[in-house]
């Protein structure tokens, strides 16, 4: 039986519950009266569960889901505005020891040229990031106790935040390792960290323990377990994730949805991100390999319905897709994406020869983040630097709260604009500098407020004078 306050896997992610669904979905999918009170009820911005997402997920009616795609769109304004906050990996090691069939970090990979930053190389690596323009990281590492422990996890998060070049420094770390245990959690919330993220890869308990052969990542309930254990070792925000294309995307979405509901049950704080990544193309991994892939429209769909069932989380999708994927996802629900990014052990300062690539994938939108930037300004869109909200405290219940309340966009408008404005100072190109401003004054009078909307003002003027890090 479902139970999504329970503790143990199988119980939150109940199989048998996720197939039932699948069949009430099937069997109701082109039920217009039942659709029409699912939408109706997403219109109060409260999210559905994951039986009603996956009756709209299986409607092939192209009326209805013309309207999923609007209320997404609209949805994504209410909670996040324009704004899309811009970050990029970082690679510390690909040393691992697990058997992901998926990716090419598995142990079994023996042409993969194995790396693992120097705290010299990870300064170079950094400061190369901030030359670029960035503010947030999100460090990445495979799993292996003797070349990546968590003393090294930890060294590098405190060699991150001590970098500071010229005008720039990194403001927020967020950490993508595998599941781990309360006491190294609580570890990682001591250093300082912003979001734990951990992709599940697949729900479907069968299919994981196939695709995850050996390696202590085979231990299904261990790691989908683990933002529990994050939450207990005091971690505010998470960030769940699957791998689409491993199983059949209704199954994953499903479980996606029950695992929100799950933090929401028993923590009273739901996902402060979801990302949507695709299998793609890597060193020995073809994605034809492997039967569940997706299509653009269906992409597409999910991610539309993600932003509507959970319409408080924040959505990614990184450079694994490319500028046109990227570009038709954006209305539907996405708040952050990479930008100028590298999925390899080094390569920001010194770009890595293709016949050593250490990449996890294949980078599909290959631009400069000044090009990103550029491209997001264009389609109406602010690009955004900010980290206040973890900085100021303002994380898991304190986050959800302002958000769902709709409050968390008189801190994240301004705060977008100041940020933007330190980019266009210290990193812009001259064309990307005067589309910017443009967009800075046009956008200040969208600031309700008369005291913040007159602050900001003071701020902007502040920056272009040299000073540095504001924030409401």
């Amino acid at each position: 039986m479902y139970q999504p306050n329970a503790l143990r896997a199988e119980d939150f992610i109940d199989h048998g519950e996720i197939m039932d669904t699948l069949a009430y979905a099937e069997k109701h999918k082109a039920d217009l009266s039942l659709l029409s009170e699912i939408l109706a009820k997403a219109a109060h911005r409260k999210g559905l569960d994951h039986r009603e997402a996956a009756v709209l997920l299986l409607c092939e009616d192209l009326q209805v889901n013309e309207q999923i795609n609007q209320l997404a769109h609209q949805i994504k304004l209410d909670f996040y505005g324009n704004r899309i906050v811009i970050f990029a990996p970082l690679y510390l090691s690909n040393y691992c020891i697990n058997g992901c069939t998926y990716c090419p970090y598995h142990a079994k990979n023996k042409h993969i040229p194995r790396k693992k930053l120097t705290q010299e190389e990870l300064i170079r690596e950094v400061t190369a990031l901030q030359d670029q323009g960035h503010k947030r990281l999100a460090i990445e590492a495979g799993e292996d106790l003797i070349h990546n422990p968590i003393s090294y996890i930890l060294e590098c998060i405190d060699t991150i935040y001590h970098i500071h070049h010229k005008n720039g420094a990194i403001r927020r770390v967020n950490v993508n390792i595998a599941a781990t245990t309360e006491e190294e959690y609580h570890m990682l919330k001591e250093a300082g960290i912003g979001t734990y993220i951990l992709f599940q890869e697949t729900y479907h308990k069968e299919s994981y323990e196939k695709l995850h052969p050996t390696g202590p990542k085979h231990d299904y309930a261990y790691h989908t377990e683990a933002m529990d254990r994050a939450m207990a070792g005091g971690i505010d925000d998470v960030g769940l994730g699957v791998l689409f294309g491993l199983e059949n995307y209704p199954y994953e979405l499903v479980g996606l949805l029950m695992h929100a509901e799950h933090l929401e049950a028993v923590h009273g704080v739901g996902p402060h991100t979801i990302s949507i990544p695709r299998i793609k193309r890597a060193d020995d991994i073809d994605p034809e390999d492997f039967d569940n892939g997706i299509d653009d429209d269906v992409f597409a769909k999910i991610c539309a319905i993600i932003r509507i069932a959970v319409p408080y989380t924040g959505m990614i999708i990184s450079t694994r897709e490319s500028k046109s994927v990227r570009e038709r996802l954006l209305p539907l629900g996405i708040s952050q994406i990479s930008g100028g990014s590298r999925t390899s052990v080094g390569g920001y300062d010194t770009p890595e020869p293709e016949v050593e690539s250490s990449a996890q994938f294949d980078v599909s939108d290959q631009r400069s983040l000044d090009e990103v930037v550029r491209w997001l300004m264009e389609l109406g869109h602010i690009p955004s630097f900010c980290t206040a909200c973890y900085r100021a405290g303002r994380t898991g219940d304190r986050f959800m709260a302002f958000c769902k309340s709709g409050q968390i966009q008189n801190f994240c408008h301004p705060n977008a604009l100041i940020t933007l404005q330190e980019y266009l100072e210290d990193y812009a190109a001259p064309e990307t500098k005067r589309i910017g401003q443009a967009l800075i004054q046009q956008q200040i009078q969208d600031i309700p407020n008369e005291n913040t909307r007159a602050k900001t003002k003071q701020f902007l003027r502040d920056i272009t004078a040299g000073a540095r890090d504001f924030r409401f």
